[in-house]
């Protein structure tokens, strides 16, 4: 009976321990993550109708948009960007994990056949065993989960720019298309008025008839080139939405105009800005403390760690022995590992210590990766705001001159038509140019910022606006340098 007592006693106490555990197994402490759960069971059990799966158009973003605004909706709807959001607290978590002692062992003990003592017969065993682990080592855990906790710290920060980054470039690539656009409708426009003036020389003998062939053949190209505009500018709309995690049909637009746009002006600042600002460079700093840290953990392990237990002993009042009094049994134990496989604790701090070396040598690369590629788009940055200067003050007002002179030269017969088109279609290409090279410069910058770690100071130097110039020359059109490649 005392015996049935014993073990029912035991059981109780086991369930008492594993009872709050096993609930805890089945608790969902995360909002979110049982949203996730939920969705993915679904997409396993169930055929997802395609209208579930894609979003529909997001209002909101239909017509222009300002790209102030679009950026701050990627920053808190970007999947890739609210990832390493949750990343960071995955990380954080680990820490108090790492900071406390493994969980103590619970073991019970019976015995088939009782065994006899002075004091009476043992039937049931308890013991309770703790580890505790080396000084300083518990907080060099912590320290290596904090390490890690810093590093996706650092890689939010590289992806929010990241995402900023892509944001801008899709964005003024649209406005680009845009404006591609509607320069290529305005010409087709202008280019029918000459087409026009073609087929009356032409009706008044003036001119042959290859004049008006040439024009609809012009026509056609520019016709050509619009639908090439036209899918472009579908598929970088989805680009965009794409950052933004909205639907792809969603009619994105850019502004018609933008800000005045100027190049950085210090080299020097900016290398200086992106060695100490840029989030990968901090994120390889906080991988190198987490390696220093976890150097130093693997030479504590040539500490032992020290396991306290205590054991308690049923015994029976009745006995074989005459002076059975019943009295259970109390022991006390301490142990500790011994750290004497020196070939394999040496080896790990090895490891640990060419992790390090290995960390430390990336930073090195990225460092001088970041420092080139500052240099090369403060380079491209300034060389397009150059070329801008010269578009918007030189070679754009003499285009329109020239096809001016040129249109008013061949309605009275003073020029060839061929030389009248080639006049068209380098205005054409100049404007094209120039709203590319406009695009291409606040793409650069974007570029610049994410690599330097922010946005850049304003500087006092601004590009002013293109100007239209007075037909002062009536004769001869002016020679054109051939349009410029925008980077």
């Amino acid at each position: 009976m005392a015996r049935n007592q014993a073990i029912f006693y035991a059981l109780a106490t086991i369930a008492v321990v594993f009872t709050p555990g096993c609930r805890g197994t089945r608790q969902i402490r995360d909002a979110e993550y049982a949203r996730v759960a939920d969705a993915v069971t679904y997409a396993n059990t169930t055929l997802v109708a395609a209208d579930s799966a894609v979003a529909p158009p997001t209002p909101q973003f239909e017509g222009p948009q300002q790209v102030e605004e679009l950026i701050q909706f990627a920053l808190a709807q970007n999947p890739e960007v609210q990832a390493a959001r949750k990343r960071i607290e995955a990380a954080a978590l680990m820490v108090p994990v790492e900071a406390s002692l493994p969980d103590p062992m619970l073991g019970v003990t019976t015995f088939p056949e009782p065994v006899q003592t002075a004091a009476g017969q043992q039937e049931l065993l308890l013991n309770v065993n703790q580890k505790f682990p080396a000084r300083r080592k518990l907080g060099a855990r912590a320290g290596v989960a904090e390490s890690k906790a810093d590093v996706a710290r650092a890689r939010l920060a590289a992806v929010e720019l990241a995402t900023v980054e892509q944001v801008k470039q899709a964005y003024y690539e649209l406005y680009f298309i845009q404006q591609a656009i509607s320069i290529t409708e305005s010409e087709e426009e202008e280019l029918v008025k000459i087409r026009d003036t073609a087929n009356a020389r032409y009706k008044a003998t003036l001119t042959s008839q290859q004049d008006v062939l040439r024009a609809e053949l012009e026509l056609s190209n520019i016709a050509n080139e619009l639908i090439r505009l036209r899918q472009q500018l579908d598929s970088t709309q989805a680009r965009l939405a794409r950052v933004l995690h909205v639907s792809p049909q969603t009619r994105l637009r850019a502004v018609d105009r933008l800000t005045n746009e100027a190049a950085p002006q210090d080299l020097a600042w900016l290398e200086r800005r992106a060695v100490a600002a840029r989030p990968e460079l901090h994120a390889q700093l906080a991988a190198l403390e987490r390696d220093r840290r976890a150097a130093q953990l693997a030479r504590l392990d040539y500490v032992p760690d020290v396991t306290l237990g205590a054991t308690w002993i049923d015994t029976a009042s009745a006995g074989i022995s005459p002076v059975a009094n019943g009295q259970d049994a109390v022991l006390l134990t301490a142990g500790v590992n011994l750290p004497i496989y020196r070939k394999r604790l040496d080896s790990a701090v090895r490891s640990a210590e060419a992790s390090a070396v290995a960390t430390a040598r990336d930073y090195d690369a990225l460092r001088d990766a970041t420092l080139e590629q500052v240099a090369d788009l403060f380079a491209k940055a300034r060389s397009q705001q150059d070329l801008l200067l010269l578009f918007r003050e030189d070679i754009l007002p003499k285009a329109r001159q020239t096809l001016e002179v040129s249109n008013r030269a061949y309605s009275v017969g003073e020029v060839d038509f061929l030389q009248l088109i080639d006049n068209f279609r380098l205005l054409l290409r100049y404007e094209v140019s120039y709203r590319r090279l406009e695009a291409s410069l606040r793409q650069t910058t974007a570029s610049l910022e994410r690599v330097v770690g922010g946005p850049l100071p304003q500087s006092a130097e601004t590009v002013p606006p293109p100007q239209q110039v007075d037909d002062e020359n009536d004769g001869e059109p002016n020679q054109l340098p051939a349009p410029t490649e925008a980077n």
